[in-house]
Parts: structure tokens; C-alpha cells; sequence
């Protein structure tokens, strides 16, 4: 005897071995012997056998019209051997029996299941919307096809261009737009980037990259609201100071200005003067909400999306000419030794007499000509100030005293080995490029005379706020680096811990608050302290352990490690603009790990073949592969060695003693990483393009 029973939704059929009331044990055609309840059991047959039964019963159960079935049926509950009586003849056969269960069972928009056998007749609206659910899934299906056919031939859907982005990174894979690519890319054996560059959907590699920027990070766009920015209502003292920015010609949120009273007197004044945006904008405000949600400016060849609106920077900007508001740290310095004696930080309006320009300025404010006042430069240097030499003079002394200084408690010196590299694309004048600009790439020496004095400016003014706020009970967002063992990396915090990679006590960033959230949130803390001193604990916007300065903490340090993810990556681009443009198809570079290499004179690490058993600092000339502008990918091959085997081994760690407050940079660019099976390593930040101020501390 054989049995037909359910089991886990398949139905099935065996020889019976034994029998009980409540459970038979059957073996099937395979062998395989199951225990089937007798819950589950719905025929017992002599013949035929199993197998010949279920292959006829399917081929029987296609011809079955399920709307023509649905009518026959009747209203009530009824089992599957009623409706085959019905739908064919009375009695029906053991065939036609098995034929109506089957059907049955595969159609439940048009037949409930009641249990054993036992169906209902689906009211006829479920019955019509479920018909039109199947059609428009066959529909789709049929579309995802189409799609998945014009991939594989070359040719890309318009529906799947203006979905681009989302597909590759962002995708919502029960979209039918995914799924085409996907079965394309499975169809040809094509990565699903490869295979979209390959139909033309990507026209442009740097509108690639930057719409993919703005996807992920900008999805509703750059543009500000109309917004007025708040005036300061604080009747501020007017600073004896006469203060001189340093910038890039292309700063226009000018967060900090120096000055110097005193030079011959003895004792000095070393003025550190920060624009004051925390005096008019608070907490909550409208223009506090636009910079919460960006959190820092982003910065890129050409271009810069800024934190705040461009009017309301112009507000509270260091201009020159104007009295600005500021927030400024007074620091009282013997002027023979440059011990400093006091500090003190002021709220005040500030004449800025200069905004200097380091670009313009750096071949002409050099060692030498600061060192040495009987120096003069062949070059014309009217546009300087005469008055500025002496304070510039006293302002490098003062930087390589207090560089020295934090040497001492690094406990190596920071070494400059590798240039910085500046972007200038000709022509955007600002304007959003378009990828086809012509390229200038120029180099400037880190510690450069100008960027050292801001720098160490900039250090000592964040150092010394942070123990301030720690000294009033207030806290501060920070950044903290327990030492510079491998693999310590710098943390963000609100605790004022020490900072091994710069050497100080603590750090605070304070001195962009135009540019970096933190810095402004850092300065409603110190303007609370300048205002309320020991009290300032009861009364500052955020108090310890506050939920929200953490929220700011963890927004601040995704979306910054975004911007100089992007800022790495978009370089990377037009560095291998500038190889194409320049005709470059060799280059000198340096091992600096196992097979990759950093070339000398421009800004580009790749991986390069035949490197095997050299050196780390070896010097190679290398012969560039192709290059993708899509993936930022360059292959590069050694050609030869062009140092000797001696000084290369030999050689000082390249990379020894550089900034503690930054994670080794310049990694090379593997493939873009997209959410469709494509790995990639992520392009490292080299945040050249970036303002100077305090870009020690990046």
C-alpha cells in the first residue's frame, strides 16, 4: 500500500512499512524512511506507483482553469476530492484527485487552506487584487529582464542612470533598478562598477565622484536658507591691538588674527585673536542648527562647501580694515627669553589692520630675512607692511621656542620630510568645477616660516583654553593621545587630557569656530569662562557629562571623517588629471612599504610591481600603467633602482617624527567601495588644501 501525505508544504509519496493510529512509517522511492502522522496523510492507494502518480497528477493539475475551478467550487468548505468530483466527474479518479490537490495548493488567491486537504473560495476582490499583484510582479520581473538584456548589450536604461548612485551605494535591493544590475552583472561576469562604466551610465569621473559626495553626505543639497545673521549685542572694549591675519589667497572665513605690542620694552604681548560668531549665534539658533548639521567646512581643489552661509561668515570674518568681535587670548612673554609670565582672554573688537596672504609672502618671509634685519630680497617687497618685519621676526623666534618646548615633551622632534601640496584649478574662480579643468599643482615646505608662526600661535591658544575651561569645572570637546606608541590614535573627548602627538597638557579646538562646530561650541564654553569665571560652571551651554556634547562628539568625528575622506580621494583625482594633462608616464618616487611607493614631486602613492626585496626608502623610477579615473587606480612598474644599495638601507624612517595629530597619510586609492560585492581600501586624507591656522591639528 502507498501513502500521499504533506510534509513542511511539499507533497509527497511512499510505500507503507508499518501502521499505527496515529503515525505510519514510510519509505520513499529514494530509500530515505519518514514517520508521517496521520494529520498529514491524504490518500491511501495500491497503484500506481508513487512516482508514476505525482508526475501524472502534475502534468494533469496544469490543465486545470483555476477561475473556471473557482466557479464550481462550493461556497462552503469543501475538500479537495469534492472539487475534482465536481471539475470532472463523480467519482473522480485517484489522479484527478491528486491533480485537484496540487492545483489547489499552488493557487491561495483563489482557495484558502482550511487544514488536511480542506480549502475555502477566496472572496472575489481579494481574488482581484492578488491577480493584479501577480501581474504587476511579472510586470517588473519582465522590466528587470529588459534592463538586465540592454546592460549586458551596452546599452544603460535611463531608469537605472538616474538611480546611479543609490544603486551603488545606497541601494535598496528589492528595487528593480538593482536587481537588473545585479542579473548583469552576473550574466557577463562584470563588476557591477565596471559593467556601468562599460554602458556609459558614469559620463563624467569627477561628477562621479562629487554627486556621489553629495549623496551620501549632502542628499538635499549645498544651498543655505535665507537666513540673517544675528548681531553681537555685547558692547565690547576696543583693543589697543593692531592685528595681521595669515592666510591662503583663497580663505574667506578668516578665523584668527595675531598681534604684537611691546617689542622693545621688554616684555611683550603676544595677542591670539579669534573671531566671535558664539557672541550672536547661541544654541539652538537657526544658524547654530545650519552648523550643527554640517559640522565643518569641506574643503577640495577648487572648492569649498562651507560650514555656514557665506553672508553670515562676512559678519563675524576678520576682514581687514573693519573692528571685528573677537574672542582673544593675551599672552605676556619676557622678551629676552620668551618665558611667558601671564595669560589672559579678553571679549573686544579688534582693529585688523592686515590679512596677509602665505602664498604671496612665503618667498619673502624667510628664515633669513627674519633672522637677519639687514637682509633684503632683490625682489620688491613694498606690499609688506615695514612695521610687520619686526613683529614677524619676533612671532618665528617665539614659534621655534615653543615648538622646542613641546619637543622636549614629545620626546622626539617633529620633522617636516615631505612638502605639502597646493591644488589651483584654472579658471573655477570658486565656481563648482566640472572635471576638465587644467590642474596646477605647486609644493610648500611644511614648516614654512609664516605657517610655523600660526601654528605654534594656534597650538598655544587651544593648550592654554583647554586648561582653562578644565581649571572652571567646564567642559570642552578635546583631542587626546595617551603616546605615540604604534597604534595609539588620537581620540576625541571632553576630559582635558594630555595630547602626546603635539605635546601639550590638553587641547581644545578653539580657533575656527567659522569653519569646525567644535571649535564653536568650544568658544560658548570660553566666553562663558571670560564672563563668569569661577561661576561659569552653573551658567555654560553645556555642563559635564552632557548628553548633547557627546551626541557632538560622535556627528562630528563621521562627518569630519567623511569631508577628509572625500578631500583625500578628490585630490587623488586631480593628481592623476595632472599625470594625464602633464604627459607623465614615468616618475621618481620612494618605497615606503612593501610594494607601494610615494612619488617625490607630486602627491601620489600607488602600488608598483618588481619592488620585491627592495628596501623601505629605496628611490625607483617607476613607469605608470593605466590610469582610472573612476576607481582613482594607477599600477605603476619598476624600471630602476637610482640609489645604491648602501645609502637606501640605511636610511632614517622617512615618515619618523611627523605631526603626532595625524595618522600616516597618502595611502594608496584601491577600487571605489560600492554596497554590491566591490571592496576597496579608502583613499587617506591629505588635507592640503585646507586653510592654514591651525593645520597641525587637522
Amino acid at each position: 500500500m502507498f501513502l500521499l501525505f504533506e510534509d513542511a508544504g511539499k507533497f509527497l509519496a511512499g510505500r507503507v512499512l508499518s501502521e499505527a493510529d496515529s503515525s505510519a512509517q514510510v519509505e520513499l522511492d529514494s530509500g530515505k524512511r519518514v514517520k508521517v502522522k496521520a494529520a498529514n496523510t491524504l490518500l491511501k492507494f495500491d497503484k500506481p506507483a508513487p512516482s508514476v502518480l505525482l508526475a501524472a497528477a502534475q502534468a494533469l493539475s496544469q490543465t486545470i482553469e483555476l477561475e473556471l475551478a473557482w466557479e464550481f467550487a462550493p461556497e462552503d468548505e469543501f475538500s479537495f476530492a469534492e472539487l475534482a468530483g465536481v471539475y470532472f466527474n463523480d467519482p473522480p479518479t485517484l489522479e484527478q484527485q491528486t491533480a485537484a490537490l496540487l492545483r489547489l495548493f499552488e493557487a491561495p488567491h483563489y482557495f484558502r487552506r482550511a487544514g488536511k486537504g480542506r480549502f475555502r473560495k477566496a472572496p472575489a476582490e481579494i481574488i482581484a487584487q492578488a491577480l493584479a499583484a501577480i501581474e504587476k510582479k511579472r510586470v517588473i520581473q519582465q522590466q528587470i529582464e529588459d534592463w538586465a538584456a540592454a546592460l549586458g548589450a551596452g546599452q544603460c536604461p535611463e531608469p537605472i542612470r538616474e538611480q546611479l548612485y543609490k544603486i551603488l551605494f545606497k541601494p535598496d535591493k528589492n528595487a528593480p533598478e538593482y536587481k537588473a544590475v545585479v542579473e548583469a552583472s552576473r550574466a557577463t561576469h562584470t563588476a557591477p562598477l565596471d559593467l556601468l562604466q562599460n554602458v556609459g551610465a558614469i559620463d563624467s569621473p569627477y561628477q562621479f565622484h562629487w554627486r556621489r559626495f553629495l549623496f551620501e553626505n549632502f542628499p538635499k543639497g549645498t544651498a543655505f536658507p535665507a537666513l540673517a545673521a544675528p548681531l553681537i549685542q555685547d558692547e565690547l572694549p576696543l583693543s589697543t591691538a593692531q592685528a595681521f591675519s595669515i592666510d591662503d589667497s583663497s580663505t574667506t572665513e578668516i578665523d584668527d588674527a595675531l598681534s604684537v605690542q611691546g617689542l622693545g620694552s621688554g616684555t611683550v604681548t603676544l595677542g591670539i585673536h579669534i573671531a566671535a560668531p558664539a557672541l550672536a549665534v547661541q544654541p539652538g539658533d537657526p544658524i547654530d542648527q545650519l552648523g550643527r548639521a554640517r559640522l565643518s567646512t569641506v574643503y577640495m581643489p577648487g572648492y569649498k562647501i562651507t560650514m555656514l552661509p557665506d553672508a553670515v561668515v562676512q559678519n563675524y570674518t576678520l576682514m581687514e580694515g573693519r573692528d571685528c568681535p573677537a574672542v582673544s587670548l593675551y599672552v605676556t612673554l619676557d622678551e629676552a627669553t620668551l618665558e611667558i609670565k601671564a595669560t589672559e582672554t579678553k571679549l573686544e573688537r579688534v582693529p585688523i589692520a592686515h590679512n596677509l596672504r602665505h602664498d604671496q609672502l612665503d618667498t619673502v618671509v624667510t628664515a633669513e630675512w627674519l633672522d637677519n634685519p639687514a637682509f633684503e630680497h632683490a625682489d620688491d617687497v613694498s606690499a609688506l607692511a615695514p612695521e610687520l618685519r619686526p613683529q614677524l621676526s619676533f612671532l618665528f623666534r617665539l614659534a621655534r621656542k615653543l615648538k622646542a618646548g613641546r619637543e622636549v615633551v614629545r620626546g622626539k622632534p617633529e620633522l617636516f620630510n615631505r612638502p605639502d601640496y597646493n591644488f589651483k584649478l584654472v579658471g573655477t574662480d570658486g565656481k563648482e568645477p566640472v572635471g576638465n579643468e587644467t590642474v596646477q599643482i605647486s609644493t610648500r615646505q611644511r614648516g614654512a616660516p609664516l605657517d610655523l608662526m600660526v601654528a605654534e600661535a594656534m597650538i598655544l591658544a587651544n593648550s592654554t583654553w583647554g586648561q582653562w575651561l578644565a581649571a572652571h569645572g567646564v567642559p570642552g570637546i578635546y583631542r587626546s593621545q595617551a603616546s605615540l606608541l604604534p597604534g595609539v590614535k588620537v581620540r576625541m573627548g571632553t576630559k582635558a587630557l594630555p595630547h602626546a602627538g603635539i605635546g601639550v597638557p590638553s587641547y581644545a579646538w578653539s580657533t575656527s569656530p567659522l569653519r569646525r562646530y567644535t571649535d564653536l561650541v568650544n568658544q560658548w564654553q570660553i566666553i562663558a569662562c571670560a564672563r563668569h569665571g569661577k561661576t561659569a560652571a552653573l551658567v555654560a551651554p553645556f555642563k559635564p557629562k552632557d548628553a548633547d556634547l557627546f551626541s557632538i562628539i560622535s556627528g562630528f568625528d563621521a562627518a569630519y571623517s567623511a569631508y577628509n575622506g572625500f578631500q583625500g580621494a578628490i585630490e587623488r583625482f586631480w593628481t592623476l588629471k595632472y599625470v594625464q594633462q602633464q604627459g607623465i608616464t614615468e616618475l621618481v618616487a620612494t618605497l615606503f612599504k612593501e610594494n607601494m611607493v610615494r612619488a617625490d614631486d607630486i602627491p601620489l602613492v600607488l602600488p608598483v610591481l618588481g619592488a620585491k626585496d627592495l628596501p623601505r626608502g629605496a628611490k625607483v623610477r617607476i613607469k605608470l600603467g593605466e590610469i582610472d579615473e573612476v576607481s582613482l587606480d594607477v599600477m605603476g612598474t619598476v624600471i630602476e633602482r637610482l640609489d645604491t644599495p648602501t645609502s637606501a638601507d640605511d636610511q632614517t624612517a622617512e615618515d619618523a617624527g611627523e605631526q603626532g595629530d595625524e595618522d600616516d597619510d597618502e595611502v594608496a586609492a584601491g577600487p571605489i567601495s560600492i554596497n554590491m560585492s566591490v571592496t576597496d581600501e579608502d583613499t587617506s586624507p591629505n588635507p592640503t588644501t585646507a586653510p592654514q591656522g591651525d593645520n597641525l591639528s587637522p
